[in-house]
């Protein structure tokens, strides 16, 4: 028995299975449809969206932004545990503001923010090296 050709072609491994949900406010989906209108793609013509959206970001160059390195795992680390530090610092100042009015963490939180200051100055001395 021969195979026909009628019917859809088949994908094989170009068969897109991972889907990402993308989620919009008000302002931003206008600004989606604003982007859309200056292409000419209609926005409420099922099956045109996404393959666009795809195209224009698939074919986008991406900016490097400046960040902490990645080969830094050290630092990042101690950052969130700093930040973690910070948090129950506040935690605190907040219950004991609430308990008594005249207890104040002000110098710790000074403290912790020079801190922060300091390690910032250094991580960015390391990167110019």
């Amino acid at each position: 028995m021969a195979i026909s050709n009628i019917g859809r072609k088949r994908l094989g491994d170009r068969k897109r299975k991972h889907a990402i949900t993308l989620r919009f406010n008000t302002e931003e989906l206008e600004n989606v449809k604003a982007l859309l209108k200056s292409y000419q793609v209609d926005f409420h013509k099922r099956g045109t969206v996404g393959p666009f959206l795809r195209t224009l970001i698939l074919n986008k160059e991406v900016e490097k932004t400046e960040g902490l390195p990645v080969s830094m795992p050290k630092v990042n680390y101690q950052l969130n545990k700093i930040g973690t530090n910070l948090n129950q610092l506040v935690k605190v100042a907040h219950y004991k503001n609430r308990r008594s009015p005249n207890a104040s963490l002000v110098a710790e939180m000074k403290r912790a923010n020079e801190l922060v200051a300091t390690l910032n100055t250094i991580i960015n001395k390391t990167n110019l090296e």
